[in-house]
């Protein structure tokens, strides 16, 4: 059993699969404890994990954690979105046309390797200090990459299954709908789920200026009050936020490709 474990790419129970991941939670939380009870971390770099279980039942009980766990899931799924809404049929074309390659991906590119947040002043400049601009970070962090991993998929798709339907009459937009499109799909799926996680990695980001709600913005408040249990409250809901999406986009994978379901998926 131990062999089979360690043997690349062989599969091993599901069982094994989920009791090896929550090994590691409890590793991690049995570390925090170690460090934090034990007095080895002074608790105003890192508090003690009740101290924060205590802050997150307060901040739910005001109520105040909540609004702003809505207002900023609503940042993130509308950023996220207008990003996906773009990059899917763009990076279907630059996949199957080398023309749209040509002209996209050079620029698409080089834009990506540039942080999002060093256009936040210039989004202000043009879009001021309301949702549009914090929703356009998100955009900006998600687009690029979104769109080239689409592209990727796309040309992953058999030139075989497209010679074969010209072959049997089908017309240029029925070789899109009935062939590059299904083929790409479970590709598709799994390039949201990533990207959705990358998503609320920008959160933070998208609320640092100008912001008056939301979790970034009441961890950067706690960080200017010293309260390092609300910082990682926040930090643990956005991560908890980001692995129910994950979720979610793993049960439509499981839902709907079923014959192509891999390992952790």
């Amino acid at each position: 059993m131990i062999a089979k474990m360690f043997t690349p790419n062989r599969e091993i129970p599901k069982s094994l699969y989920s009791t090896a991941g929550l090994v590691m939670f409890i590793f991690v939380l049995a570390v925090w404890s170690v460090l934090t009870y034990g007095g080895i971390v002074n608790p105003l770099f890192l508090p003690t994990p009740s101290a924060v279980l205590a802050s997150a039942v307060d901040l739910f009980a005001n109520g105040d954690l909540l609004s702003d766990i809505g207002i900023s899931f609503s940042r993130v799924l509308v950023g996220f979105l207008v990003a996906a809404i773009i990059g899917i049929p763009l990076g279907i074309l630059m996949g199957s046309l080398k023309i749209m390659e040509g002209a996209f991906e050079p620029i698409i590119g080089f834009i990506r390797y540039m942080p999002a947040s060093a256009f936040i002043p210039l989004l202000i400049l043009w879009l001021g200090l309301g949702e549009p601009e914090k929703m356009s970070v998100i955009f900006l962090g998600t687009f690029f990459q979104l769109t080239l991993m689409i592209m990727d998929v796309t040309k992953n798709v058999q030139n075989d299954l497209i010679d074969v339907s010209y072959t049997l009459g089908a017309k240029k937009v029925q070789v899109y709908t009935k062939v590059i499109l299904p083929a790409s799909l479970p590709g598709i799926v799994d390039t949201l789920r990533i990207t959705f996680g990358w998503a609320w990695t920008y959160l933070v980001v998208a609320e640092i200026v100008g912001a008056s709600s939301g979790l970034g913005y009441m961890i950067m408040q706690a960080s200017r009050f010293l309260q390092p249990e609300k910082i990682i409250v926040g930090i643990l809901i956005i991560g908890l936020l980001g692995l129910m999406t994950d979720i979610m986009f793993k049960a439509i994978y499981r839902a709907s490709f079923s014959w192509m379901r891999k390992d952790g998926l």
